[in-house]
């Protein structure tokens, strides 16, 4: 704990010097002129580095280069750290004249804490739905409220709704119908496994409607498992207020970057409700799963009373399932104020409701059916159709849709021309259907023994038709993604070839060292290698459409699995088939064991953890916009506490403040810069290195950190540098056409080509790691410092409100303003 600062002692009242040699000292009688008073040397303002750290985080000893420090605020999730010598260095200003004050906001435990969220690992169908929200194009500034930003909101929601849905389904496939239905319905099943006496002929559960019942208990708990993390990380990351004096929602301007509004980091509302409308979706799929077949069966034994019942329960689960949608699609976000309401009939009553109607369903199940026998599958075929119909027909709507915006706000820089939100949407979608298919088929093998499901002479028929072919476009798509990956590196072996004999010339009085050259050409071409991955994304997303659709019509068409539908089609057809169907079958369950092996081996390994959390710090950047289910967005507690820690300590000290981001910590700090208000952030200048603003971020996410939003920020801020090295696969130049820009770059590195008397030893390659090492850092944040201080010293580039950047290093020199490119109103974030 920090000591308590102490007051700084009082300096000594100085003795009156003696006259100097050569003046008379003046006779009795005469008055002696008084001197002119002396006018202290006031003590420079104080100043703070806030340094955040990037993806897989650090240590605070690391960030600040001394093994002991100190917490100055925060909590064990996420806080502010300084040297112990500088904790009260408010109190002694002085001792830090020309320097400024380092300290360190640590948030890696925001997104590798314990060991249970390794389990995350299971969210990231979720996770990239939600990102697919957040990747849509720019929306034109002349335009207040584009209908087409709204429906571009409402189709990601719907998606990632029937991703719950599948996730649901797929473990009603294995519980219900593998276990329940298809395994305790055969004697061949139950003779190696005792534990599903339970269910055998002769005892209460043996009636398959109560089997069904009883097995509805597993996605029944995996539902309310998926309720009960929302819940919990709901109200530690979507609850956290904005700091006092943000920028007020009433006078906001209208043309604002949504990463200014008030309300952009406070998704309280949106998450409550997404979350309620999820659960009750979860809820009401088991009752479906069990009701179907149940009231088939009554229909089919024309029990009048039990037809009853089962088709007014068909009727509430039908306008159950309407309710969810109209709430999924009624409202998006509303980003123009922190709006602290909560829904509560939808929040409170949906799923109440639906848990209330999966109970009378166990019930009406459970009710006596001597007769029945489970035979087959249950009817799961045209579930799983349609939900992959419905999937393929909303990523193509969205594409149109985020075409149509492209083409009213064209954006050169954004990734695959706009349409790269309908490219990830088409991942998670492909996620879902892997991770849902390879389960269920996994489980399918295992009972099976060693026959093949769905294949002549299986004990039982297996999971659907449509996973099994699932299974088998599986290996052309792996076949496919790694001839299109081997181009690139082929590609990029070339280009670093033809760059290596140029490397050399970079260093000046430096022989030529052909080795030296190949590695830096190397890494160069590697880090290239970045801004080839929307194409690959592209490439990904193209095949897996065009696959899925195959598959989707020969399980329609055929009403077989693979190898069955091409029996007879000659020897060669049949053997692919077959080896499709069964080498898909094995990579899908290697791939799922594979995951759960990670998962495992997080919760135990603290290595293995953090690199988890890494893949999050890029993922859960983004709030819960449209999944509820995904993980959670840590910048939504970041974001304020930087914030609130900016504008606190600026307000408190009067000083000038630097803050210095690395890699995803310069998102980060940019983000949180956007939502100071205008008086401090004229007291704020921005350092970001190694940072993926413009190269990832504002690609994928044009409409948040495109040409546009960039420029705003430029504008509003007095003071930013960026620094870059052509080695780096992450960071990069974030406005490089802005006059005078923001970026200082490609730096050096190495620093040195070859040894010599300053560098003995062979200066390494460093690409997106230590920055602070380069003497150019240093040199650029105390150029931002000094011009704070001349800005606050009345003799500053610009005054407040004035438009324009200073120019590096020239006082009084103004950028002029740029363009303002696309922005999105307030509320219209879809």
């Amino acid at each position: 704990m920090p000591q308590t600062p102490q007051l700084p002692t009082p300096p000594p009242i100085p003795e009156p010097s003696p006259k100097p040699d050569g003046i008379p000292s003046p006779e009795p009688g005469e008055s002696e002129s008084p001197e002119p008073a002396r006018t202290p040397t006031p003590t420079p303002p104080l100043a703070l580095e806030l340094l955040v750290h990037g993806v897989a985080g650090a240590a605070p000893a690391e960030l600040l280069g001394d093994p002991r420090t100190v917490r100055v605020t925060g909590d064990s999730t996420a806080a502010v750290f300084r040297r112990t010598e500088d904790a009260d260095a408010e109190a002694r200003p002085e001792r830090y004249a020309g320097r400024p004050v380092p300290e360190a906001y640590c948030w890696s435990r925001l997104t590798s804490g314990n060991g249970a969220r390794a389990l995350w690992l299971l969210l990231l169908p979720f996770m990239v739905a939600n990102l697919a929200h957040w990747a849509r194009p720019a929306a034109p500034a002349a335009d207040p409220a584009p209908r087409a930003v709204r429906a571009y909101g409402v189709l990601v929601r719907i998606l990632a709704l029937s991703l719950t849905v599948l996730l649901i389904a797929a473990a009603c496939e294995v519980a219900l119908d593998l276990f329940a239905w298809q395994c305790a319905g055969s004697g061949t099943c139950t003779a190696d496994r005792s534990w599903l006496g339970l269910l055998a002929d002769g005892g209460w559960w043996a009636q398959p409607g109560r089997r069904l019942a009883l097995g509805a208990l597993v996605p029944a708990a995996l539902t309310g498992l998926l309720w009960y993390l929302s819940n919990r990380t709901w109200s530690a990351y979507e609850s956290q207020p904005p700091p006092v004096g943000a920028p007020d929602p009433d006078t906001a301007s209208d043309t604002a970057p949504a990463l200014g509004r008030p309300g952009f980091w406070y998704g309280r509302r949106i998450v409550a409700r997404l979350r309620a409308a999820h659960t009750a979706a979860g809820l009401l799929t088991v009752a479906a799963a069990v009701a179907v077949p149940t009231a088939r069966h009554d229909r089919a034994a024309g029990a009048a009373l039990l037809e009853a019942v089962g088709s007014a329960l068909e009727v509430l689960l039908a306008a159950g399932g309407l309710a969810v949608a109209w709430v999924v699609c009624r409202r998006g976000r509303s980003e123009a104020r922190p709006d602290r309401r909560l829904d509560r009939a939808a929040v409170g009553l949906l799923p109440g409701a639906a848990l209330a109607l999966l109970a009378a369903v166990l019930l009406y199940a459970c009710w006596s059916r001597p007769g029945w026998t489970s035979a087959g599958r249950l009817p799961g075929d045209f579930a799983f159709g349609a939900l992959m119909l419905g999937q393929g027909l909303c990523v193509l709507a969205l594409a149109a849709v985020a075409a149509a915006l492209h083409r009213r706000a064209p954006d050169p820089a954004a990734a695959l021309h706009g349409l790269g939100g309908p490219a990830i949407a088409m991942l998670g979608c492909a996620l879902g259907g892997v991770m849902s298919g390879g389960v269920a088929q996994r489980v399918a093998d295992w009972l099976d023994g060693g026959a093949t499901p769905g294949m002549a002479g299986a004990p039982l028929p297996g999971p659907p038709v449509l996973l099994s072919w699932q299974a088998a476009v599986l290996p052309p798509l792996l076949l496919v993604l790694a001839l299109v990956a081997a181009s690139f590196a082929v590609r990029g072996a070339r280009a670093g070839r033809r760059l290596a004999w140029t490397v050399a010339a970079e260093y000046p009085g430096e022989v030529p060292d052909p080795s030296r050259s190949r590695r830096i050409a190397a890494a160069r071409t590697a880090a290239a290698l970045t801004d080839s991955a929307p194409w690959f994304v592209a490439a990904v997303s193209g095949i897996t459409l065009l696959l899925g659709a195959a598959a989707l019509a020969g399980a329609w068409i055929g009403g077989r699995v693979p190898g069955e539908a091409a029996r007879g089609s000659g020897p060669l057809l049949e053997t692919a088939a077959r080896a499709a169907q069964d080498s898909g079958s094995w990579l899908i369950g290697f791939g799922f064991v594979l995951f759960v092996t990670w998962g495992r081996r997080a919760y135990r390994d603290p290595a293995a953890r953090r690199t988890i959390g890494i893949l999050w710090d890029v993922g859960t950047f983004w709030p819960r916009a449209a999944h509820p289910f995904a993980p959670p967005c840590y910048a939504e507690r970041a974001v304020p506490d930087l914030t609130w820690r900016m504008t606190g300590w600026t307000g408190h000290t009067g000083g000038r403040l630097v803050i210095s981001g690395h890699s995803q910590g310069s998102v980060l700090a940019a983000a949180a810069v956007w939502q100071l208000p205008s008086p401090v952030r004229r007291r704020v200048a921005l350092l970001t290195y190694g940072s993926p603003l413009g190269r990832l971020y504002g690609r994928w996410f044009p409409a948040y950190f495109g040409p546009g939003p960039l420029t705003a920020l430029h504008r509003e801020v007095d003071c930013w540098r960026n620094l870059w090295r052509a080695t780096d696969p992450i960071g990069g130049p974030v406005l490089p056409g802005a006059p005078q820009g923001v970026d200082r770059g490609p730096l050096a590195d190495p620093v040195a080509y070859g040894r010599s008397p300053r560098h003995p030893l062979p200066a390494p390659i460093l690409g997106h790691s230590d920055y602070q090492a380069d003497p150019v850092f240093a040199a650029e944040r105390d150029a931002l410092l000094a011009r704070l201080d001349q800005a606050a010293r009345g003799r500053g580039p610009r005054p407040a409100g004035a438009g324009g950047v200073p120019g590096p290093g020239v006082p009084g020199q103004r950028l002029s303003k740029a363009p303002a490119g696309p922005a999105d109103p307030p509320g219209t974030a879809g």
